[in-house]
């Protein structure tokens, strides 16, 4: 045992290295625990240069599709159940524009006022629908490939408060608050993407927030931001700024970087016409759209999940036959988003183990019908980031990702069902996005994963043990992912470390950024001329560094 933890720190350490020989004299009997704690920092620093792209054991997209909630006779089940609801039901309070956009491919406004929609015409729209569907970021690198069963994580939400971690207590959330939320999001890994997770609770004018709230986002963070506009007016405002952000319009519609979160539909089958509009405006605008249907179980879906997922599809599909109406081929994911209900009181629960697998149905069934697709799962019930937030973040988040869910919004930093966002969260469910997508990822085997020839030479030689091979060498980056904050000490040298917890790593984290990083994607002529037109409220110092 001695010889080989003897190689194991020479492994990690290098043989020359000062911590080897503390580390090995520890085992010997004499090792302190401040030895032990030098060793993990000098471990640490071998990790810390940024790895090869190649070798990264995760990276976005990773191809999710092997869980299969629904057998494939429940899956039929479900879609003909989705096409009686749009044929039979259908829908009520279309503008009309829709009712005129949508009649002219073939849906069908009964007497009573609703908009039905027979099966031919979902399928035509099903037919001209965009696929393989690319979410342009302001910097290409963080672009996202939405095809086939490609598993990304985003944020989301509308939170009307902050979580202080460090007061244990809640705030009015504020501009400020949104854009050090995108940029703690844009050094995150795992995140692939930034949507709204706040309301800019210190602006009382509408047309301000809604630009502001675009402004924020997309001055935060490199990556494909999503944002929502209360009204079509204050759409085309936004607009007009992001023209100015890409260098154009032409520019802009070739690479929209933003794409609009859209509640069409108020669960049951009702339009919402504000909304409508705004979903018109996007795209006319080139913007992609997010469809999104966000029942609740047991109070405006069925309380069945085999309901609730067949009422939230049809809702979306419905959206998708408006928008394949005004342009075929226009960039949308669907977003069947059915929320949970704590059917004793009513209360929405997102961090329920149902709503792991009601989200899991509903991105089955958008490989079934090939779409892009997203939904909301790593909300949590829970008040403050404790064992609660991250039990629940976990065990919702890993069913859709498995099932291969394109995107999984509001997968961070989300609490009391919505109502909180805690930034240092972000940092902390960074690491489990990470360890979801290696298990996303999955088991490669082939002749080098098998491993024979290290295993040959370490049975038939005297090393008796794998721990100085070349190959466990070559993929203890490439087969093995580390925790950021998270820590894996043992007792002593937890103890030697000031006893660290992982929210305090976050928090360091989340200081550093916040008192570092500088966005400077957008120059600060663009960023001039932009303040030059539209009441931007967020300081210019505020895009510097917090004090």
């Amino acid at each position: 045992m001695s010889e080989i933890f003897e190689v194991f720190v020479t492994l990690f350490f290098g043989p020359d290295n000062t911590h080897t020989g503390r580390a090995l004299a520890g085992f010997r009997g004499d090792l302190t625990m401040a030895r032990r704690a030098g060793g993990r920092q000098a471990r640490h620093a071998q990790r810390s240069a940024p790895l090869e792209e190649a070798i990264k054991p995760v990276r976005p997209g990773e191809r999710g599709g092997r869980y299969h909630p629904f057998t494939d006779q429940d899956l039929e089940a479900i879609v003909e159940n989705i096409y009686r609801i749009l044929e039979e039901v259908g829908f009520k309070d279309a503008t009309p524009h829709c009712i005129e956009t949508c009649e002219a491919v073939g849906a069908v406004l009964g007497d009573d006022g609703r908009l039905r929609m027979p099966r031919a015409v979902v399928d035509t729209a099903l037919k001209h629908a965009k696929r393989n569907l690319i979410l342009h970021a302001q910097d290409p690198e963080f672009d996202l490939d939405l095809s086939g069963s490609r598993v990304h994580f985003a944020t989301a939400g509308a939170a009307v408060m902050i979580a202080d971690s460090i007061k244990n207590e809640y705030r009015d959330s504020t501009t400020r608050d949104l854009y050090d939320l995108a940029r703690i999001a844009d050094n995150c890994e795992h995140i692939h993407m930034f949507q709204r997770m706040c309301v800019l609770r210190d602006l009382e004018n509408t047309y301000e927030m809604d630009l502001n709230t675009t402004y924020c986002c997309v001055a935060g963070t490199r990556k494909h931001v999503g944002a929502s506009w209360s009204n079509c007016d204050h759409l085309g405002k936004a607009l007009e700024m992001l023209h100015i952000i890409a260098g154009g319009e032409a520019a802009w519609r070739a690479r929209p970087f933003v794409s609009q979160s859209n509640c069409f539909v108020v669960p049951p089958m009702k339009f919402a016409q504000e909304a409508l509009e705004c979903l018109r405006v996007a795209v006319e605008g080139g913007m992609p759209v997010l469809l999104l249907s966000a029942g609740q179980a047991g109070a405006t879906t069925p309380a069945t999940l085999a309901g609730a997922v067949s009422q939230a599809w049809a809702e979306c599909i419905g959206g998708l036959v408006y928008v394949n109406a005004i342009e075929p081929g226009a960039p949308a994911i669907i977003g069947a988003w059915p929320f949970v209900s704590d059917l004793r009181t009513g209360a929405m629960s997102g961090g329920s183990p149902e709503q792991g697998l009601i989200s899991s149905g509903c991105a089955q069934l958008g490989l079934y019908f090939d779409l892009p697709f997203g939904t909301a799962c790593g909300m949590t019930d829970a008040n403050m980031p404790d064992f609660q937030a991250g039990a629940e973040r976990a065990h919702t988040l890993m069913p859709p990702a498995l099932a291969g869910s394109n995107l999984i919004y509001e997968a961070a930093g989300m609490y009391s069902s919505l109502l909180g966002v805690c930034p240092e969260s972000l940092i902390l469910d960074n690491d489990v996005l990470g360890a979801t997508l290696r298990a996303v990822r999955g088991i490669e085997v082939n002749e080098k994963t098998l491993g024979f020839d290290d295993l040959a030479q370490v049975c038939l030689g005297d090393k008796g043990h794998y721990l100085g091979s070349d190959h466990t060498l070559a993929v203890m980056q490439s087969e093995y992912l580390y925790p950021e904050v998270g820590n894996r000490f043992s007792p002593t040298v937890w103890e030697a470390s000031a006893k660290p917890l992982a929210i305090d790593n976050a928090i360091r984290t989340r200081d550093h950024i916040l008192a570092t990083y500088v966005p400077t994607h957008i120059p600060p002529e663009v960023d001039a001329e932009i303040r030059a037109k539209f009441p931007i409220r967020l300081m210019t110092e505020d895009l510097v560094v917090s004090a």
